[in-house]
């Protein structure tokens, strides 16, 4: 089989890894596909820059319709971001028959839907691996390790920035804001850090995750996100205390095929394999019916981690020319989407409450729960010498999501309580 030629557009950080295995582990893929695989061209910022791998001038172009227009070019690996632009140049090159391999989960979360439908128009291939959780290759396992079972729940720390500030925070009880300056100085989190400490990064992974577990096209827009900005140590140490861990978890369920999708940080139990998730990894808890529980873990992100599922992805066009089903394999989200509403989305609650000290205060916090048919696991007042009133603590039993939002309208006019000072859901 003649070479298989690989367009690249852009080479940064996971750019340069994907030249580096590519060339690298020659042997191996070829060992595995049967034909050698050639980057061809290379779309680069500025030619004359310095770079930390070797590369052959003539390769690189300041032009992406130098790589799109190639007719030498089979596969276009596309790992330079953005999506205006970036969205017509994949579009072209599956125009132009040829496949894609991508890691935009911006692109892929907004525009999958007409991308997909667009290759298989074409058949061509768009892969995306390196889309959600860096070197796990979950999004293939949702594809294929799944294909026999129906998945219940997806649940996953997606975000490797957000979970090394709620690491060090519970780790070495350090406050918010210092831990994300070190995430900065480290290169962990933007010098604007929104996308990622908002929630809004893990949105986008949700919603592929959930469009592909769930077989449904759940756009962004049904994402329920909050950040962690919030997030106080006081927070944390409370978790702690009562067998918690703090997590950003994107949690994505479905019951009778109706769907639920939310980014928002979580108090998992410690027992949860999920809470010992720490650093800048990544994990995915999957439930499936036939199957029950499974998690998957590794780095969420990194040069090499991420140029690993590309190039697996390369690999798996590859063998799909050589068995001629390119276009075959796109998932096609076939069920209808049916979202919950605010009353079927059930969970339980940790509150922490800033009351008046006195007398028949917690009757009175107990009776609004009850009246909103909110059953309490468990009462704790914790003494807070910094605190010259009470603080109480509620965990609540399941509860549905409209009942907990009435119990909060309550509090705000009850003359006892002060502050709802912060309000999680629980897992685990």
């Amino acid at each position: 089989m003649k070479p298989v030629k690989v367009g690249l557009l852009g080479l940064g950080t996971v750019g340069t890894g994907v030249v580096r295995i590519v060339e690298g582990h020659q042997e191996d893929l070829q060992s595995q596909v049967g034909s050698a695989i050639v980057i061809e061209k290379i779309l680069v910022q500025n030619k004359s820059k310095q770079r930390a791998i070797s590369i052959d001038p003539s390769k690189l172009t300041e032009d992406p319709w130098d790589v799109i227009r190639d007719p030498e070019i089979d596969v276009v690996v596309e790992v330079m971001g953005g999506i205006g632009d970036t969205k017509a140049y994949i579009l072209e090159a599956l125009a132009r028959g040829k496949h894609v391999v991508t890691a935009n989960k911006d692109l892929m979360a907004l525009h999958g839907p007409e991308i997909i439908a667009t290759a298989t128009e074409n058949k061509c291939d768009v892969l995306y691996e390196a889309s959600v959780a860096g070197g796990i290759p979950i999004i293939r396992t949702l594809i294929e390790g799944f294909s026999s079972d129906r998945i219940t729940k997806i649940m996953g720390i997606v975000n490797g920035t957000t979970n090394f500030i709620l690491t060090k925070m519970s780790q070495e009880g350090a406050s918010y804001d210092a831990v994300l300056k070190e995430a900065q100085e480290l290169g962990y989190a933007e010098a604007d850090p929104t996308s990622d400490v908002e929630g809004l990064d893990a949105a986008r992974k949700m919603t592929i995750l959930s469009t592909l577990g769930f077989r449904a096209n759940v756009a962004l827009e049904d994402v329920s996100v909050q950040g962690i900005s919030s997030v106080s140590q006081e927070d944390i140490a409370y978790a702690k205390r009562l067998g918690y861990e703090v997590k950003l978890l994107g949690i994505a369920e479905r019951q009778d095929d109706l769907i639920s999708v939310s980014v928002q940080p979580t108090m998992v139990k410690l027992s949860h394999p999920i809470a010992s998730v720490n650093g800048v990894f990544n994990a995915v808890y999957v439930h499936g019916e036939a199957v029950g529980e499974t998690m998957f873990y590794g780095a969420g992100a990194g040069e090499l981690p991420t140029a690993t599922s590309i190039v697996a992805d390369l690999v798996a066009v590859v063998k799909n020319l050589k068995l001629g089903v390119n276009g075959k394999q796109g998932v096609i989200s076939y069920k209808e989407k049916k979202l919950k509403t605010d009353e079927q989305i059930s969970s339980k609650y940790f509150l922490l409450l800033n009351v008046a000290d006195r007398a028949g205060v917690l009757a009175r916090i107990t009776q609004v729960f009850a009246e909103h048919e909110v059953s309490l696991q468990s009462v704790l007042q914790q003494p807070n010498p910094h605190n010259p009133e009470a603080e109480i603590i509620v965990i609540t039993h399941d509860a549905n999501k409209a009942a907990m939002n009435q119990v909060l309208k309550a509090f705000q006019s009850l003359d006892v309580i002060r502050e709802v000072k912060s309000v999680y859901r629980v897992e685990g």
